[in-house]
């Protein structure tokens, strides 16, 4: 008899929109106590799930999982590089980038079910200024509106439109070098995204054609953001057809370079992190498991 797949989840009480979800009765329902054992661990503060993570791969489990949004997600990936143990993602946050862009299941039951026999698989990971990321990092716009979404009060896409529409009519671009593949492109930044999945997350694609596993970051370049190139923008988020749109440039590299004129901010999956002048961006292939 085989021995039981052993998993952590880990769960940030913070995350998302709908937090009434009694998550240890549903692991409790649709896990097969056959094949599965598992514990649940809470986070307490900002950073906590790195370490649980860490913990949770040494002391032997096969995978842990983040159960909140993508900034969970990212808590819980980066204490398991250089891990034996897997990602997994029971999807409750308000975008669920990379949830989605893997085909995890956005309902709680059946992403629990399908951990009972989950495949394995591997994916690159992008680092900037020594942070890691799995979705999107970016600089610029919206870094800035991830920085007041954090303090808004509510969570959700609503909030999210209503944020972006407000600081739109505030932000102004940074100048900005881009050395990438040999060159330097000298341009303005009012959004400069580096893609290692499709999307931010709820659909709104910013690289459509980014894959997870081919060892580039695509980069999304928006210069400046008159009102209809702001509408076309929108729409190609909507409709996953933005490298098309000519409302954007798109280049790929596996390592690029930013030296902005004045202090810039930047995320990392949706998270602010901080503003600087100089960035350094690298894609680190197929560096952690995933369970799907």
């Amino acid at each position: 008899m085989s021995a039981k797949l052993r998993i952590c989840f880990i769960l940030n009480p913070a995350s998302g929109t709908n937090r009434r979800q009694d998550i240890p009765a549903l692991l409790a329902r649709y896990l097969n106590p056959a094949a599965v054992e598992y514990e649940v661990l809470h986070t307490e503060y900002a950073g906590h799930a790195v370490q649980l993570a860490r913990q949770a791969a040494h002391s032997g489990c096969r995978i842990v999982v983040a159960v909140g949004g993508d900034g969970t997600v990212n808590e819980v990936g980066r204490g398991l590089l250089g891990t034996p143990a897997a990602l997994g993602i029971l999807p409750r946050g308000s975008g669920n980038g990379l949830a989605r862009h893997l085909h995890i299941p956005l309902g709680l039951r059946a992403a629990i079910e399908r951990l009972n026999e989950p495949d394995f698989q591997r994916m690159d990971v992008g680092r900037i200024n020594g942070r890691e990321f799995f979705c999107t990092a970016g600089l610029g716009f919206d870094a800035h509106v991830s920085k007041c979404f954090a303090v808004a009060g509510t969570r959700g896409l609503s909030t999210y439109v209503q944020v972006a529409l407000r600081e739109y009519r505030r932000f102004r671009p940074v100048p900005v070098q881009v050395h990438f593949n040999e060159k330097v492109l000298s341009t303005d930044c009012y959004v400069l995204a580096f893609a290692n999945a499709a999307q931010y997350g709820n659909n709104a694609y910013i690289a459509p054609l980014a894959d997870i596993r081919d060892g580039l970051l695509d980069l999304c370049l928006i210069d400046a953001l008159p009102l209809l190139r702001a509408v076309r923008v929108g729409l190609g988020l909507a409709l996953g057809d933005l490298p098309t749109s000519g409302a954007a440039a798109f280049h790929t590299s596996n390592k690029v370079r930013v030296i902005a004129a004045a202090p810039l901010g930047f995320h990392v999956d949706g998270d602010y992190v901080g503003e600087n002048t100089e960035f350094e961006v690298e894609l680190l292939p197929l560096a952690l498991e995933v369970a799907v």
